[in-house]
């Protein structure tokens, strides 16, 4: 598959290289500016496969600034204060079967918690919304809850979209948001006993 994009861009590239001489030439014929001639081709030959690629890379960075992070609604010791005796009771469900939740497909954590991990998308130059939770399954109370945004062509859905590798930016930098581990260690904590 590598092969053919490469044969592809190197074909587009002479082509685009065709054009951008053709230009010049045809603007020295007329008594045109060649400069300003082939300087359009340029341009055009350059926005045909690359159109889109500002208008994402823009659209990306704004949502991961605006809407992506990671929040703790819930420390696992807060629930522990208001659901006093239950955690030592849980049990890690081995399985981690999926249920149908009214928030979407989750995975058990145990008989108390669940994780959702939803996918949104794809929005306006095929971007992408992901959502993780850890819900209390039985009050539906949010414990945790991270949202990234990736721009990644390279889903069956793409379509032709989907050879623009240039345009895939897969998740959101949102350290400075949260500690990766963080998330890991919550959800450890409301596993219960394995």
């Amino acid at each position: 598959m590598g092969l053919v994009i490469i044969l592809a861009l190197g074909l587009y590239f002479l082509i685009a290289i065709g054009v951008l001489l053709w230009a010049i030439s045809y603007a020295k014929q007329h008594g045109k500016s060649a400069k300003r001639w082939g300087a359009g081709a340029a341009l055009v030959m350059f926005l045909i496969p690359f159109w889109d690629w500002l208008p994402t890379v823009a659209a990306h960075k704004y949502y991961c600034e605006t809407q992506a992070g990671f929040w703790v609604y819930k420390t696992p010791e807060q629930w522990k204060q208001e659901n006093p005796g239950v955690m030592e009771g849980l049990v890690y469900d081995k399985t981690m079967s999926h249920v149908q939740t009214p928030y979407g497909l989750a995975t058990n954590l145990n008989q108390r918690f669940i994780h959702l991990y939803k996918y949104e998308g794809p929005f306006l130059f095929n971007l992408w919304k992901r959502k993780i939770e850890i819900r209390d399954s039985k009050n539906g109370e949010i414990i945790a809850r991270e949202v990234e945004f990736s721009t990644s062509q390279i889903r069956r859905q793409a379509g032709w979209a989907g050879w623009k590798f240039w345009l895939s930016n897969e998740n959101c930098s949102i350290e400075s948001h949260r500690d990766k581990g963080s998330f890991d260690k919550i959800t450890s904590q409301l596993e219960g006993t394995k």
